[in-house]
């Protein structure tokens, strides 16, 4: 297969960690051949999505981990699948882009995930469509409906709807003496909407990243552990992660969630669970396939890869 995959600068990927990386090298493993463009790269000319891609070469694990050949201009419906690996923020070009690949989707390509639900499924949002599995949660912009939250709950995390990576998350307290200024910070004169949620003391055992692939959960997760004095076990604000085999809890909520995963189309998504709480749905690029597989010896690439591969062979592929 010619598999095409939508990333950020590749230079900028680590090969250490990155699940990009690793789902390449599984794809060659495969004998398939890899291909990678940036989303400036996409265009629309003569009413056919194009993009200017280069085959990759994937080698080590070292910095000099791929070679690029030739760049040239091929339609989207040339390859197999593409899979869409960008990393938020999800800005105006993130929507253009989406829309770019769904109409790539009319011409006969195959894309993962399904640019639809990409916008459809906003990676905090997407938990109220699961209320029986969230802290109590409130969504808003104004400050006043914030304030009466925190009031309420005493103890709760405040962030907003477009962050990644832990990025402007808050833990907020009743007696808090930054508590207004947090605030304000976050909604501004009600000028952007954002989340509150009561606080899971469970996040001291880890903020579990459990990884859903074509509807199914796999069976290890990443408890991601915060530092000393942290709130988010994000790994990119200093979390610790620890692979771990899913709780009866864990399975049960992925289970539910994969069912409409599926009918979406979403290929690959990479649940956030606190204790027993969902409180992310995380669509775009989730992470954490390698650091499992380091610890648990079981690579979510391989399952990720054949899911693709029953996908790019269904009846009226280009």
């Amino acid at each position: 297969m010619k598999l095409a995959f939508l990333v950020d600068p590749l230079g900028s990927l680590k090969p250490k960690k990155d699940s990009s990386i690793a789902m390449m090298r599984e794809a060659s493993r495969r004998g398939h051949e890899a291909y990678a463009f940036e989303m400036h790269e996409l265009f629309v000319q003569g009413g056919a999505v194009l993009a200017r891609t280069r085959p990759l070469g994937i080698d080590g694990d070292g910095p000099d981990w791929y070679r690029e050949g030739a760049a040239e201009e091929v339609p989207l419906a040339f390859f197999d699948a593409i899979l869409m690996r960008k990393d938020p923020p999800f800005d105006a070009e993130y929507h253009y882009a989406t829309i770019l690949l769904e109409r790539a989707e009319a011409e006969g390509a195959r894309v993962v995930n399904s640019p639809r639900a990409l916008r459809d499924w906003n990676e905090k949002l997407s938990i109220l469509r699961f209320p029986q599995f969230t802290p109590a949660t409130l969504v808003t912009r104004d400050p006043a409906r914030v304030q009466a939250f925190v009031d309420r709950h005493a103890d709760v995390i405040l962030k907003k709807l477009d962050g990644m990576g832990g990025a402007m998350i808050f833990r907020v307290r009743g007696d808090d003496p930054n508590r207004n200024v947090i605030v304000e910070t976050m909604v501004g004169e009600a000028e952007r909407t954002i989340m509150a949620q009561a606080y899971v003391p469970a996040i001291a055992k880890g903020d579990k990243r459990v990884l859903v692939i074509d509807g199914e959960p796999f069976p290890w997760c990443l408890a991601r552990i915060p530092k000393a004095g942290e709130t988010r076990g994000n790994l990119a604000a200093g979390g610790s992660g620890v692979a771990q085999p899913l709780s009866a809890r864990d399975r049960e909520i992925a289970e539910t969630v994969g069912r409409d995963l599926v009918r979406a189309g979403i290929v690959f998504a990479g649940l956030d669970v606190i204790g027993d709480f969902l409180t992310e749905v995380n669509v775009t690029s989730p992470t954490c396939i390698v650091e499992i597989a380091q610890q648990a010896g079981e690579n979510a690439a391989k399952p990720l890869l054949d899911a693709v591969e029953r996908l790019a062979a269904r009846p009226g592929h280009a």
